[in-house]
């Protein structure tokens, strides 16, 4: 399977940026090597865990991130969702940022299409409807002023938060990863 090959090229090639990274990044390499059900069929949870592709909107000029107020998880969260079968991440931010945004993936010049993090996380809800989520984060190049469609589907709201912002935010509100994210996009 080329796609299954690419993604663990993606999650070897990633440089961990502490010992949580490192340790989520040798989870994933190691259910990568035990199995080829990696792509979600049904929702919410079939198989557990499967890959998620995560953007981060990053305006370079202030530093900023877009989050949405993601609806089932309660949380403020970088756009993206689950990787189709058969499907490249990559391409998934792609589908994702155009239908939860309303606009073209511009990857950061600085990172391309690779991944910039990696997490390994339950998820909330019902007990019946948690799974792990094995999230690869890209960041894409964005801008303040950007006209966004977003997905009142899928979100309560959408908004731009500073670095500031997210540091001096309740953890509960956000993924539970976002600061050590933010804190790695920094370096």
């Amino acid at each position: 399977m080329r796609v299954k090959t690419e993604i663990c090229e993606l999650v070897a090639a990633l440089t961990p940026f502490d010992e949580l990274e490192a340790r989520h990044r040798s989870d994933c390499l190691a259910w990568l090597a035990r199995t080829d059900d990696i792509f979600r069929r049904a929702k919410p949870r079939t198989p557990s865990p499967h890959l998620v592709a995560y953007f981060l909107l990053h305006d370079e000029a202030d530093g900023s991130v877009l989050l949405v107020d993601h609806l089932s998880a309660g949380r403020w969260l970088p756009s993206g969702g689950h990787v189709e079968p058969g499907e490249h991440p990559v391409e998934t931010v792609r589908r994702e940022m155009v239908e939860e945004l309303g606009i073209p993936a511009v990857f950061s010049s600085r990172l391309g299409e690779r991944p910039a993090f990696l997490t390994v996380t339950g998820t909330v809800g019902p007990p019946e409807q948690r799974h792990t989520d094995v999230s690869l984060w890209f960041v894409l190049r964005g801008d303040r002023d950007q006209v966004l469609t977003p997905d009142l589907g899928e979100f309560r709201g959408v908004r731009w938060w500073t670095p500031r912002e997210v540091g001096e935010a309740d953890p509960a509100v956000l993924d539970p990863h976002l600061h050590r994210m933010m804190a790695k996009l920094a370096t």
